[in-house]
Parts: C-alpha cells; structure tokens; sequence
C-alpha cells in the first residue's frame, strides 16, 4: 500500500458507501457487520493511481454534493430545490474541509504514481493550498456588479438551467422562487461585512445593478404589464409538461405567490441596501484602494495568469503587442487602399454604416444566422487541425432581454455532461454598433468552434482523469485558447476578406490593451476615463465597448490578463515544438495535447507539450 492507511482506508469507504443507493444491502460478515472487502478478495487489488483516483473523485463529488447550483450545472438534480449557501459559517465550514482534503491528498506516496496521476495529484493538492491561502482575500471583491452576481444569477439560473419535465421539478423551480429570499438576504449580509471593511463597489456599479434588480420586478405578477421574466419562463415550462390544465394552474398560481411574497421583498431589501450604499461610495476605481490592495491584486495575478509574471512585467508586454498589431493593422491599410492615419482607419472602421446590421429585429436576426453559417462552415474544416472533437452539439442564442444591457459583448456556456443541453453561443446585440460584421468570425470562432466550444465539451467528456480535472478551470489556459482559436482559421485559409482579417486582429489588440489597462487601474492608479481614454484611442472598438471593457477590469481584477499571456504561450509552444520535430510535427497531436489534458496550468502544459516532443523524437 502507498498511502497512510488510516487516511486511505477512510477515504475509499467513503467512495464505496456513498456509492450505495438506499436500496442495495452492503455485504456483512457472519457477525453481521458490513465488510466493505467482502467478496472481492479474489479481484485484482487497485493500482496506487486507481486508488488516487477513486480519492480525488471522491472529494470531487462530496464537493459537488455541497454545491446545488453545481449540481444543477452538471446535470445533477439531488438539490433541485436549493440555492448555494453564502453565510460566513459556511465558508468556515468549507475551509475546514479544505484542509483536511489537503491532508489526504499530501498522504499519497506521490513517486508510486503515474505520471498522468502525477499531474493530478499536484493540481489537486494545489487547488486546496490556494484555496486556503486565499481564504484572507475572501472580501476582496464585489459580490454583485455589472458583470456577474447573486441578483443577476437568480432568474438567468432558473431560466437557462433549471428545466421542467414533470410536477416534481416543477416544484422545485417554485422552492427556488422561495428561497431566493433568504439568498437575497445572505447577499446583503455579505455586502454589509465588506461595507465595514471599506470595500464598496465604484459609483459607477450602483446604477446598473439597481436597474438590473428592478427589471426582475417589472411585469406580472407584480404589475398589470407582460409576463415577467421570471414568471413568463415558468409559466412556458409547465405549459410544455403533459399533466392536466387544473394542475398547471396550480403549479402557476403557487409560483405566483412565491414571486410576490419571496422573490419580490429579498429584491426590494437589496435595492433599498444597494441605495443606500451607493451614498458612500466612491470613484477610486483600482484595487490599490482595498487593504493590502497591492498584495491582492499580485496574488490574483498569479492565480489568473499561472505565471510569476509582475503587473509591471505584464503592463510592458501589453504594450509591445499594441504597437505590433498596429504594425499589421497598417499592411491592411494598405491593401484596402485606405488613405489617411491608423486612428482615421479606426474612425472608418468605427462609423462606417456598411460595417454594421441595422438594430432591428432582421439585422439582428441576420447576425445570428451569419454567425451559425460561420460555425458550420469551420466544424466541416476541423478534420485538417484535430484529431478529437466534441460529441455535444453548438447553438447560436442571442443574450436575453433582461440582462442584455450589462452583459459583456458575448459569451459561451458549456453544455451539460449528460447531453441534455448544448454549448451555447451568446451574442450581445443590444448595441448593434458594437458588433460590427468585421469582428464577427473571430467572435464566432472564439466563443464557439474551434474555441470554447471544442475546449470545455472535450473537456468534459474526456476519461481516464478525475472529475475535478473535467470540470475545473484555469483562466490563462481556457482564454488563452480561445483567443489562440480566432487565430487558427486563418492558417487554414480563411479571413480572406481584409476587413474580416482586420477584425480577427482588432480582436487580438483588444486583448493586449487589457494588458495594460488592467495593470494600470489597479497598480498605476489609472482612473475610469484614462482606461476609457487608451481603449479609445488604441482601438477601432466602439465607445461602448470601451466604457464596459474598463468597467470589467474595475470589478474583476486581472481576469482580462489572461487571454494575451494564455494565447501567446500556447503559441511559443507551438512554435518550440515545430522547431524541435520538423517534419514529425504534427498541428492536430499538438491541439491534443492542448487539449486532452483538460485545463492545467501554463507551467504544467509546458511539461506537457516536453514530453509531447521527447515521444515524437525517440
């Protein structure tokens, strides 16, 4: 054996007995006592990696059994009634955990395993060590804004996650409805303990988060107007189940009363709170502002970038990008013949009608449909680049009218492991004007194929790793993709349109403004208007984009820093490995190894593209 017994013995019991329904009887012995070995003495015993293994996924799914809005996500509906706990003994509670998963997982003897197991040992142990290091840094942050929060995730929860196949599943939607209340109330609880620690959200956020609350109020049944969001979802699910008119009815009079009497006064306290609060906020925008801001901010730029890369490091190289992609921004100036500066180039491109649809429901719809044309056409070219596809399938949604004027330019959702639900590619058409057509193929192929889309499907219907490998995530490594993914298709031929090729590197400049913007705000002091300011002028982007991009950077520190760090070392590998093989490279064995080791870190995919180049070469 290769584990503290005590630990392991425990732990695999664990997995066994959690395994059992309440129907299946365990084996007993003479005595009666159940005997967890019993009747497999004769089986092979596991491998030390097997028994790792069947640990990490243990941990994984006693973690997932804590976690109903993970639960709901993976295709799971134990929970199907509950909402997260968001108290502060339940982060105590989750900590403790945390350490003693560490200390199960430190057991394992790690020189008894293989070198796949290996890997996930060291990601699994580190998973735990930075969750318990940042345990400090808990409030650093700013639980509801304009990009993501619990008054934001409640109705897009429950109308793009929560489906409805019968009466039981009906009644857990309601549950929800119910239970929203005391969600809203922990919310507020922990706004009010970052409220004492000076930690308060920028002017700025006040406006778009009380809007955002109020529109989950506006409607029936809490006015004479249309279906609510909320209600109006419901209310289509239930209609869709075959049960009878009289027990819909009632299923839609119940949700009714858990809307007006739940949902509606935790929305209200919030807004009365959010109110309040915006009185004392202020317009520092950076994370220099919070308590040890500095420190915070260097620690989440390691957690996002996987790097030991400084801000100043990180700054630097975001503004040598700029200046190279201007260098080739100029090439296409030319072959379009286009006489003037770059930023005269960028005022055409900015303001020129036949770049745009117009902000109808037809142009829209229009962008839609190019938008899936475009897909198509890549997915019947993907032979030619990868060996291993995703088996779900990919659809193309615009982003709904509730949270459409908050939400980002677009964005992708996994589909669920079961197969039940597609990715989903959602494109932001609010503004018309910052979606022009020229950027719409790298868009397409970042959020869709060959980016997320084929990373995080294949990611979840890979085997032979742990479940917390399928289903994690690294920042530097999935953005990093996916920006890496609207360069792909031109080696292939594609972007022959200049404009469109304009547009795959208006895309990657926007991503190195983010270097320096990013940086900028939170360790140089940059205000709103200065971030506002280089995106203006460094980028052919609307106003628009610009004002939300910074906004983002403001309530998300380093997030934005991933995408050019993850994009430019996968490409340095890349390159390193065609250099290393010569003709034994092939483009397809290097996207797998990319991608058929799920997310790692960028160190540990630079051990692995090694060891890709030492078996290709022998």
């Amino acid at each position: 054996m290769t584990f503290k017994k005590s630990l392991l013995v425990v732990a695999v019991a664990t997995a066994l007995l959690s395994a059992c329904s309440d129907k299946e009887v365990m084996p007993q012995d003479n005595n009666g006592q159940t005997t967890v070995a019993a009747n497999v003495s004769e089986k092979t015993a596991p491998t030390a990696s097997e028994q790792a293994n069947t640990l990490f996924d243990t941990i994984f799914k006693q973690g997932v059994q804590r976690n109903p809005i993970r639960q709901t996500y993976l295709g799971i509906k134990t929970d199907y009634d509950k909402w997260n706990d968001l108290s502060e003994e339940n982060a105590a509670k989750e900590l403790a955990i945390a350490k003693e998963n560490l200390a199960l997982i430190k057991a394992i003897d790690v020189n008894t395993l293989d070198a796949q197991t290996q890997i996930s040992h060291s990601l699994y142990m580190q998973n735990f060590e930075n969750h318990i290091a940042d345990y400090k840094w808990r409030f650093h942050n700013y639980p509801v804004n304009q990009m993501y929060g619990t008054h934001s995730q409640i109705p897009a929860f429950l109308i793009n996650q929560h489906s409805i196949n019968d009466v039981k599943e009906a009644q857990d939607y309601i549950a929800r409805v119910h239970g929203s209340k005391k969600l809203l109330v922990q919310l507020v609880e922990q706004l009010k303990l970052r409220e004492t620690k000076g930690i308060i959200a920028p002017k700025f956020v006040f406006g778009h988060v009380i809007r955002d609350s109020k529109n989950i109020l506006v409607g029936a049944p809490f006015d004479d107007g249309e279906s609510s969001t909320i209600f109006a979802d419901f209310t289509r699910k239930v209609n869709k189940i075959a049960i009878s008119d009289n027990e819909k009815a009632a299923l839609i009079n119940d949700v009714k009363a858990a809307l007006i009497n739940s949902l509606k006064p935790g929305y209200l306290q919030l807004v009365t709170y959010l109110t309040a609060l915006e009185k004392k906020a202020d317009t520092r925008d950076g994370a220099w502002k919070f308590p040890d801001g500095e420190a915070f901010y260097n620690n989440a730029l390691k957690r996002t970038t996987t790097t030991d890369l400084t801000s100043q490091q990180i700054h630097e190289l975001g503004l040598s990008e700029v200046s190279r992609i201007h260098k080739e921004m100029r090439v296409i100036m030319e072959k379009v013949a286009f006489d003037g500066s770059l930023n005269d180039f960028f005022d055409f491109m900015r303001n020129d009608k036949q770049f745009y649809y117009p902000a109808t429901d037809e142009g829209k719809q229009r962008y839609l449909d190019e938008a899936v044309a475009l897909i198509d056409d890549m997915e019947g070219r993907l032979d030619s680049l990868f060996l291993t596809k995703p088996k779900a399938t990919l659809k193309v949604k615009a982003v709904e009218a509730f949270r459409e004027k908050s939400a980002g330019k677009a964005f992708y959702e996994r589909p669920a492991p079961d197969g039940t639900r597609p990715g989903i590619y959602y494109a932001n058409l609010y503004d018309m004007e910052a979606m022009p057509i020229y950027q719409m193929a790298a868009l397409a192929y970042h959020e869709g194929i060959p980016g997320h889309h084929m990373q995080l499907a294949i990611k979840q219907e890979l085997t032979g790793i742990p479940m917390f490998r399928k289903f994690g995530g690294y920042t530097a490594h999935t953005e990093g993709w996916g920006l890496y993914s609207e360069m792909i298709p031109k080696e292939i031929g594609l972007y022959q349109d200049p404009y469109s090729d304009f547009g795959r590197l208006a895309m990657e400049l926007w991503r190195a403004c983010r270097l320096v913007v990013d940086t900028g705000i939170h360790t140089k002091q940059w205000t709103r208007s200065q971030g506002i300011e280089y995106y203006a002028t460094n980028t052919p982007n609307a106003m628009s984009d610009a004002v939300k991009m910074v906004e983002r950077h403001v309530v998300m520190p380093s997030q934005a820093t991933a995408y050019k760090i993850g994009m430019n070392k996968i490409i340095e590998l890349r390159e390193n490995a065609k250099v290393k093989l010569g003709n034994k490279f092939d483009i397809r064995e290097f996207h797998d190894v990319v991608l058929k080791n799920g997310p790692v870190p960028l160190n540990v995919l630079a051990d692995l593209v090694d060891d890709y180049i030492k078996t290709n070469k022998t």
